[in-house]
């Protein structure tokens, strides 16, 4: 992205992991940035960090779950904007038998529906800006069978079919609508996964889990925010309706 042309963009779940990432990538690169977070005291803390290096960052508390949290926080936003980047999620562990109805429940309002919630509140400011991009967190499991990830899957899905739908739909008003698809990544989840889950043999598991990419090890948020930025860039106006594996050859490569 030029430097002489600055974006406004906001940035769902920017407070920790890929999404903390691709705010700090953003704001470094002097980008106007608005990043919502359902955690106060982290939003807080990142906000704090990034202004004291001069940085036009703005925090804003928001449950993506909830129309009003939404409504309210988008309120608070120009009504302008360059760029959505919808990365707010959350995970789960288990197959079709051991997925409570709660289990489903959480993972459709934050995953699918917070999705829905923030690019509908986004869609007039991108409108009104003559055009723009709005960029959806996928994951390699929308299109391949992972082991007990029944919920996360389902929600991935269809993350994969609002994107197409999306740019489908809004083409004609310069908005352009991708997905990105990571494979595994490290981040604090997946360190306080491995904890909870396996005690004492954290190292053992976390090296067992990198192999599982062909390229032999887990991507970095870092990674991740850099194909956030390419596909939020000037360079990147040709590109619409589709879905970026990042994934260490996942996908591709395994036998």
């Amino acid at each position: 992205m030029e430097q002489n042309r600055k974006k406004r963009v906001v940035i769902t779940g920017g407070a920790s992991g890929i999404g903390l990432a691709i705010t700090k990538l953003f704001a470094e690169k002097g980008h106007e940035v608005f990043f919502l977070d359902f955690n106060l005291e982290a939003g807080q803390q990142v906000s704090s960090e990034l202004k004291r290096n001069g940085q036009n960052v703005r925090f804003i508390q928001a449950d993506v779950s909830s129309f009003s949290s939404v409504k309210e926080a988008f309120n608070q936003i120009p009504d302008t904007i360059d760029v959505l980047v919808n990365n707010a999620g959350i995970s789960h562990i288990g197959n079709l038998e051991n997925t409570t109805e709660e289990d489903f429940d959480r993972l459709f309002q934050v995953n699918v529906k917070g999705i829905f919630t923030c690019s509908q509140e986004a869609i007039s400011k991108l409108k009104s800006n003559g055009g723009g991009c709005i960029i959806n967190m996928c994951s390699v499991a929308a299109i391949i069978g992972l082991p007990d990830r029944f919920a996360y899957s389902m929600t991935k899905g269809a993350v994969l079919s609002m994107t197409v739908s999306i740019a489908r739909d809004y083409v004609a008003d310069q908005i352009r609508c991708n997905c990105i698809s990571p494979g595994r990544v490290h981040t604090p989840f997946v360190d306080g996964f491995l904890a909870k889950n396996y005690p004492g043999k954290e190292k053992e598991m976390f090296e067992k889990l990198a192999a599982t990419q062909p390229i032999g090890r887990m991507g970095k948020p870092e990674e991740i925010a850099g194909l956030v930025y390419y596909l939020a860039s000037d360079e990147a106006t040709f590109i619409t309706g589709s879905n970026f594996p990042i994934d260490g050859g996942f996908l591709g490569l395994k036998a």
